[in-house]
């Protein structure tokens, strides 16, 4: 489904009841944004173990503007600060009061910069391996200088410069640098995740605001900056949780939505 917002077209499907039967009344779900990383990424990353989220929320998978199945438009407007009103905007046009935020990567600075900007919309907030500040890429740099091949520490040389500028070499980085995003990375099977998403070089490059190292000491500085927050440290997994532990990373998730306040208190 597209929604006209803002002057262009932002893709998004529901999947999940909204409402169940719960004796003689009928209970409120939370309703769960699942904001994809990259940028230049793609909703499709959620289709595997985030799927399974729907028996405890309603899931609305979101495609950022000039990504995925969302329209093209002009690739100056591809920015965190439209990604942010985009969402905002998403939330209005489908009626509802307040939203629950799943932000994945660069979806988590995304899901951060809604909550700092309307708090008041948000009803429960997930942060899955991301970063609150561009300070992240110089650490990334380190790690990967540190863990990364030869041929890794070259591919990421056109991330940190912003200058893909074919699908081909956005694919070849997304191929090389695997096994530092999961660690139950399949060669075999790249092809075939690959070809189910629709990715653009151009986000990825306007942005230049994505790494793959897994950086839990970022994750502990946004938890200690955030009241009452739970920080939930996965050790066997790289920057991709929800394929490397996909029962832990469910378990932690459906238990926070199973205790964490319905979206309108009730």
């Amino acid at each position: 489904m597209l929604a006209s917002i803002r002057g262009t077209r932002i893709f998004f499907d529901i999947d999940g009841a909204g409402f169940v039967p719960d004796g003689d009344r009928l209970k409120e779900r939370p309703i769960l944004f699942l904001l994809h990383g990259g940028p230049g990424g793609d909703h499709t990353g959620f289709r595997g173990a985030n799927s399974e989220l729907r028996d405890v929320a309603q899931l609305v998978y979101v495609d950022h503007r000039g990504c995925g199945r969302s329209d093209t438009g002009n690739p100056a407007d591809y920015t965190l600060e439209n990604n942010i009103d985009d969402l905002d905007a998403l939330r209005a046009h489908l009626g509802l009061e307040t939203i629950s935020v799943l932000g994945s990567s660069y979806g988590g600075m995304v899901a951060i910069g809604y909550a700092l900007r309307y708090p008041k919309r948000v009803a429960n907030l997930i942060l899955v391996c991301t970063a609150a500040s561009y300070r992240f890429l110089d650490d990334a740099q380190k790690l990967l200088a540190e863990r990364g091949t030869p041929e890794q520490i070259q591919v990421c040389r056109r991330l940190w410069d912003g200058n893909f500028d074919s699908m081909e070499q956005l694919r070849d980085y997304y191929r090389v640098m695997g096994p530092l995003y999961s660690r139950k990375f399949q060669p075999e099977d790249f092809d075939a995740g690959w070809n189910r998403g629709r990715r653009s070089y151009l986000a990825i490059s306007i942005n230049k605001n994505q790494a793959a190292a897994r950086l839990p000491w970022h994750s502990r500085e946004i938890a200690d900056a955030i009241p009452r927050a739970h920080l939930k440290i996965f050790d066997h997994s790289g920057h991709s949780v929800a394929a490397d532990e996909p029962a832990e990373y469910l378990r932690a998730i459906r238990g926070f939505l199973t205790y964490a306040t319905p979206p309108n208190g009730h």
